[in-house]
Protein backbone atom coordinates (compact mmCIF):
# COMPACT_ATOMS: atom_id res chain seq x y z
CA UNK A 1 0.00 0.00 0.00
CA UNK A 2 1.37 3.52 -0.91
CA UNK A 3 1.19 6.25 1.61
CA UNK A 4 0.09 9.73 0.67
CA UNK A 5 2.52 11.88 -0.16
CA UNK A 6 3.06 15.09 2.36
CA UNK A 7 1.42 17.70 1.00
CA UNK A 8 -1.18 15.56 -1.35
CA UNK A 9 -4.59 14.94 -0.59
CA UNK A 10 -5.58 11.04 -0.69
CA UNK A 11 -6.24 11.57 -4.47
CA UNK A 12 -2.74 12.36 -5.23
CA UNK A 13 -3.96 16.30 -6.07
CA UNK A 14 -1.49 19.10 -4.71
CA UNK A 15 -2.74 20.56 -1.29
CA UNK A 16 -2.87 24.45 -1.23
CA UNK A 17 -2.04 26.22 2.23
CA UNK A 18 -3.92 29.85 1.72
CA UNK A 19 -1.88 31.67 4.73
CA UNK A 20 -4.22 34.92 5.99
CA UNK A 21 -3.33 37.72 4.84
CA UNK A 22 -3.09 41.03 7.40
CA UNK A 23 -4.99 43.86 6.62
CA UNK A 24 -3.01 47.30 6.75
CA UNK A 25 -4.03 50.82 6.59
CA UNK A 26 -2.31 52.75 3.70
CA UNK A 27 -0.26 55.84 4.58
CA UNK A 28 -2.35 58.04 2.50
CA UNK A 29 -5.82 56.71 3.63
CA UNK A 30 -7.64 59.82 4.58
CA UNK A 31 -9.49 57.37 6.91
CA UNK A 32 -7.97 54.48 9.45
CA UNK A 33 -11.12 53.03 9.24
CA UNK A 34 -10.72 49.28 7.45
CA UNK A 35 -12.27 48.08 4.41
CA UNK A 36 -13.29 44.99 6.19
CA UNK A 37 -14.99 46.48 8.70
CA UNK A 38 -16.80 48.84 7.05
CA UNK A 39 -19.62 46.20 6.81
CA UNK A 40 -22.55 46.18 9.24
CA UNK A 41 -26.24 45.53 9.50
CA UNK A 42 -29.13 48.02 9.70
CA UNK A 43 -30.61 48.10 13.28
CA UNK A 44 -34.22 47.70 11.48
CA UNK A 45 -34.53 45.79 8.87
CA UNK A 46 -31.32 43.28 9.80
CA UNK A 47 -30.12 43.74 6.00
CA UNK A 48 -26.27 44.19 5.23
CA UNK A 49 -24.48 47.61 5.03
CA UNK A 50 -21.76 49.73 3.81
CA UNK A 51 -20.61 52.18 6.42
CA UNK A 52 -18.79 55.00 4.77
CA UNK A 53 -17.44 58.86 5.91
CA UNK A 54 -18.61 61.61 4.27
CA UNK A 55 -16.58 64.78 3.64
CA UNK A 56 -18.02 65.93 6.84
CA UNK A 57 -17.07 63.28 8.31
CA UNK A 58 -20.59 62.17 9.16
CA UNK A 59 -21.58 58.05 8.35
CA UNK A 60 -23.66 57.16 5.48
CA UNK A 61 -24.91 53.88 5.30
CA UNK A 62 -25.30 52.59 1.32
CA UNK A 63 -26.26 49.85 -0.28
CA UNK A 64 -23.97 46.84 -0.67
CA UNK A 65 -24.31 46.93 -4.57
CA UNK A 66 -24.05 49.01 -6.55
CA UNK A 67 -26.91 49.89 -9.23
CA UNK A 68 -27.41 51.20 -12.62
CA UNK A 69 -27.11 54.91 -12.67
CA UNK A 70 -30.36 55.76 -14.72
CA UNK A 71 -32.39 53.59 -12.63
CA UNK A 72 -31.52 55.87 -9.48
CA UNK A 73 -33.01 59.67 -9.27
CA UNK A 74 -30.44 62.06 -9.36
CA UNK A 75 -30.67 62.95 -5.48
CA UNK A 76 -30.01 59.49 -4.04
CA UNK A 77 -26.80 59.05 -6.25
CA UNK A 78 -23.50 58.76 -4.60
CA UNK A 79 -20.27 57.94 -5.64
CA UNK A 80 -16.82 56.93 -3.42
CA UNK A 81 -13.90 58.29 -4.37
CA UNK A 82 -10.39 57.37 -2.07
CA UNK A 83 -13.02 55.88 0.73
CA UNK A 84 -14.74 58.96 0.87
CA UNK A 85 -18.72 58.75 -0.27
CA UNK A 86 -19.61 61.96 -2.15
CA UNK A 87 -23.67 62.78 -3.39
CA UNK A 88 -24.52 63.17 -6.83
CA UNK A 89 -22.56 60.79 -9.62
CA UNK A 90 -19.30 60.56 -10.58
CA UNK A 91 -20.30 60.58 -14.40
CA UNK A 92 -19.65 56.73 -14.52
CA UNK A 93 -23.01 54.31 -15.31
CA UNK A 94 -22.97 53.22 -12.07
CA UNK A 95 -23.76 54.32 -8.51
CA UNK A 96 -24.35 53.95 -5.24
CA UNK A 97 -27.31 54.28 -3.02
CA UNK A 98 -27.85 55.08 0.78
CA UNK A 99 -29.38 52.33 2.40
CA UNK A 100 -32.47 54.68 3.37
CA UNK A 101 -34.00 54.88 0.69
CA UNK A 102 -34.11 50.99 0.61
CA UNK A 103 -35.02 50.48 3.76
CA UNK A 104 -38.61 48.41 4.36
CA UNK A 105 -38.68 49.66 7.42
CA UNK A 106 -38.27 53.39 6.62
CA UNK A 107 -40.11 55.68 4.28
CA UNK A 108 -38.33 56.47 0.97
CA UNK A 109 -36.68 59.74 1.46
CA UNK A 110 -37.45 60.11 -3.22
CA UNK A 111 -39.54 59.02 -5.37
CA UNK A 112 -38.50 55.14 -6.29
CA UNK A 113 -39.11 53.32 -9.89
CA UNK A 114 -40.03 49.70 -10.17
CA UNK A 115 -36.74 48.56 -10.10
CA UNK A 116 -35.89 50.00 -6.69
CA UNK A 117 -39.46 48.56 -5.34
CA UNK A 118 -38.06 44.96 -6.48
CA UNK A 119 -34.99 45.47 -4.27
CA UNK A 120 -37.46 47.13 -1.14
CA UNK A 121 -39.15 44.18 -1.32
CA UNK A 122 -36.34 41.36 -1.40
CA UNK A 123 -35.21 43.89 1.44
CA UNK A 124 -38.67 43.41 3.19
CA UNK A 125 -38.36 38.84 2.38
CA UNK A 126 -34.83 38.62 3.97
CA UNK A 127 -36.00 40.90 6.99
CA UNK A 128 -38.93 38.06 7.65
CA UNK A 129 -36.79 35.14 7.15
CA UNK A 130 -34.27 36.72 9.41
CA UNK A 131 -37.18 37.67 12.39
CA UNK A 132 -38.21 34.12 11.84
CA UNK A 133 -34.98 31.91 12.02
CA UNK A 134 -34.26 34.44 15.25
CA UNK A 135 -31.23 36.20 13.32
CA UNK A 136 -32.69 39.27 13.63
CA UNK A 137 -34.39 41.03 16.22
CA UNK A 138 -35.68 44.19 15.84
CA UNK A 139 -34.83 47.04 18.42
CA UNK A 140 -38.26 47.63 20.77
CA UNK A 141 -39.31 51.27 20.55
CA UNK A 142 -37.98 53.28 23.32
CA UNK A 143 -41.21 54.96 25.64
CA UNK A 144 -41.35 58.90 26.69
CA UNK A 145 -40.24 58.15 29.94
CA UNK A 146 -37.17 55.70 28.80
CA UNK A 147 -36.49 58.86 27.03
CA UNK A 148 -36.16 61.53 29.52
CA UNK A 149 -34.62 59.11 31.98
CA UNK A 150 -31.84 58.20 29.65
CA UNK A 151 -31.52 59.66 25.77
CA UNK A 152 -31.28 56.98 23.65
CA UNK A 153 -28.94 59.69 21.47
CA UNK A 154 -27.51 62.40 23.71
CA UNK A 155 -25.80 65.18 22.92
CA UNK A 156 -22.48 65.83 23.72
CA UNK A 157 -20.05 68.55 24.35
CA UNK A 158 -16.24 68.13 23.65
CA UNK A 159 -13.49 70.12 22.20
CA UNK A 160 -15.46 73.27 21.95
CA UNK A 161 -18.03 71.49 19.87
CA UNK A 162 -21.07 69.47 20.15
CA UNK A 163 -22.11 66.17 18.96
CA UNK A 164 -24.93 63.98 18.71
CA UNK A 165 -24.12 60.91 20.21
CA UNK A 166 -25.08 57.24 18.01
CA UNK A 167 -25.89 55.34 21.65
CA UNK A 168 -26.15 55.84 24.94
CA UNK A 169 -23.20 57.44 27.01
CA UNK A 170 -22.74 53.70 28.74
CA UNK A 171 -23.12 51.98 25.21
CA UNK A 172 -20.51 54.23 22.92
CA UNK A 173 -18.35 51.72 22.20
CA UNK A 174 -14.44 51.76 21.20
CA UNK A 175 -13.74 51.09 17.77
CA UNK A 176 -10.50 50.16 17.69
CA UNK A 177 -9.16 46.51 16.62
CA UNK A 178 -8.50 44.09 19.20
CA UNK A 179 -5.34 41.86 18.52
CA UNK A 180 -7.69 38.98 17.08
CA UNK A 181 -8.94 41.27 14.47
CA UNK A 182 -12.59 41.90 16.25
CA UNK A 183 -13.74 45.39 17.58
CA UNK A 184 -13.07 46.00 20.89
CA UNK A 185 -16.07 45.52 23.20
CA UNK A 186 -14.88 47.82 25.98
CA UNK A 187 -17.12 51.14 26.31
CA UNK A 188 -15.66 54.30 26.24
CA UNK A 189 -16.84 55.35 29.50
CA UNK A 190 -13.80 54.03 31.36
CA UNK A 191 -14.69 53.74 35.50
CA UNK A 192 -10.73 54.63 35.74
CA UNK A 193 -11.02 57.71 34.11
CA UNK A 194 -13.19 60.89 34.82
CA UNK A 195 -16.28 61.13 33.54
CA UNK A 196 -18.60 64.19 31.97
CA UNK A 197 -21.10 66.33 33.42
CA UNK A 198 -24.85 66.65 32.50
CA UNK A 199 -25.71 70.32 32.14
CA UNK A 200 -28.36 72.17 31.00
CA UNK A 201 -26.60 74.97 28.39
CA UNK A 202 -27.83 77.39 25.50
CA UNK A 203 -28.99 75.65 22.56
CA UNK A 204 -26.75 76.95 19.75
CA UNK A 205 -27.61 79.11 17.00
CA UNK A 206 -25.88 79.68 13.77
CA UNK A 207 -25.87 82.61 11.20
CA UNK A 208 -29.05 82.75 9.04
CA UNK A 209 -31.31 80.22 11.77
CA UNK A 210 -34.56 80.77 13.37
CA UNK A 211 -34.45 81.53 17.11
CA UNK A 212 -35.48 77.91 18.43
CA UNK A 213 -38.03 78.03 21.64
CA UNK A 214 -36.49 76.46 24.11
CA UNK A 215 -33.37 78.39 25.63
CA UNK A 216 -31.17 75.56 27.50
CA UNK A 217 -31.23 72.13 26.55
CA UNK A 218 -29.37 68.66 27.87
CA UNK A 219 -25.68 68.62 27.47
CA UNK A 220 -23.13 66.00 28.67
CA UNK A 221 -20.70 68.06 28.62
CA UNK A 222 -16.89 67.03 28.34
CA UNK A 223 -15.17 70.65 28.23
CA UNK A 224 -13.66 70.05 31.86
CA UNK A 225 -11.85 67.13 30.86
CA UNK A 226 -8.16 67.49 29.64
CA UNK A 227 -7.52 67.68 26.15
CA UNK A 228 -6.01 64.46 25.81
CA UNK A 229 -9.24 63.22 27.19
CA UNK A 230 -11.50 64.67 25.03
CA UNK A 231 -9.18 63.65 21.99
CA UNK A 232 -10.27 60.29 22.99
CA UNK A 233 -13.38 60.60 23.66
CA UNK A 234 -13.56 62.11 20.08
CA UNK A 235 -11.80 59.04 18.07
CA UNK A 236 -13.96 56.68 20.16
CA UNK A 237 -11.17 54.99 21.58
CA UNK A 238 -11.12 53.20 25.21
CA UNK A 239 -8.27 53.88 27.49
CA UNK A 240 -6.41 50.28 26.86
CA UNK A 241 -6.42 51.43 22.69
CA UNK A 242 -5.96 55.40 23.11
CA UNK A 243 -2.38 54.61 24.39
CA UNK A 244 -1.58 51.99 20.97
CA UNK A 245 -2.44 54.24 17.63
CA UNK A 246 -1.13 51.96 15.60
CA UNK A 247 -4.25 49.97 15.82
CA UNK A 248 -6.89 50.15 13.16
CA UNK A 249 -10.58 51.12 13.25
CA UNK A 250 -13.04 48.35 12.84
CA UNK A 251 -16.16 51.03 12.81
CA UNK A 252 -16.50 54.76 12.27
CA UNK A 253 -16.65 57.23 15.03
CA UNK A 254 -20.47 57.64 15.84
CA UNK A 255 -20.63 61.33 16.06
CA UNK A 256 -22.41 63.71 14.09
CA UNK A 257 -21.73 67.38 14.18
CA UNK A 258 -24.85 68.38 16.43
CA UNK A 259 -27.43 70.66 14.59
CA UNK A 260 -30.25 72.05 16.26
CA UNK A 261 -32.80 72.28 13.22
CA UNK A 262 -31.66 68.68 11.83
CA UNK A 263 -31.74 67.33 15.65
CA UNK A 264 -34.56 68.83 17.31
CA UNK A 265 -36.08 65.67 17.92
CA UNK A 266 -32.84 64.84 20.12
CA UNK A 267 -32.80 68.08 22.59
CA UNK A 268 -34.04 67.45 25.72
CA UNK A 269 -34.80 70.31 27.90
CA UNK A 270 -34.30 68.34 31.31
CA UNK A 271 -31.74 66.53 32.97
CA UNK A 272 -31.65 62.98 33.21
CA UNK A 273 -32.44 61.65 36.05
CA UNK A 274 -33.21 57.87 37.96
CA UNK A 275 -35.84 56.59 37.91
CA UNK A 276 -37.61 57.44 41.91
CA UNK A 277 -37.76 54.99 43.96
CA UNK A 278 -41.13 53.58 45.51
CA UNK A 279 -42.23 55.12 48.60
CA UNK A 280 -42.31 52.04 51.10
CA UNK A 281 -46.27 52.11 53.02
CA UNK A 282 -45.88 53.15 56.87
Amino acid sequence: MCSTPAGRHWDGSPRITRHPRPLQVAATSPTRLLRAGQSSRCRRCGNRIDLYQRADQRPIALHPTELTATLVPEPCRWHLGGGIAYPHGDGSPWCRIPHAVLCPCRTPLCRTGPHLNAIRRHLAVRTRRLTDTGAFTPAPPTTSSQTAQHPARPVVQMLLCRYLAEHTIEHIRCVAQTRHRHRCPHPVLAPTRPAGTWRLLPTPRRRGQLTLPDALMSVYDLGHLPYSEQLRWRAQRCPQHVAAPGAADLAPAGWQPFDPLLHTAHIRTRLPHPPARPRRNR
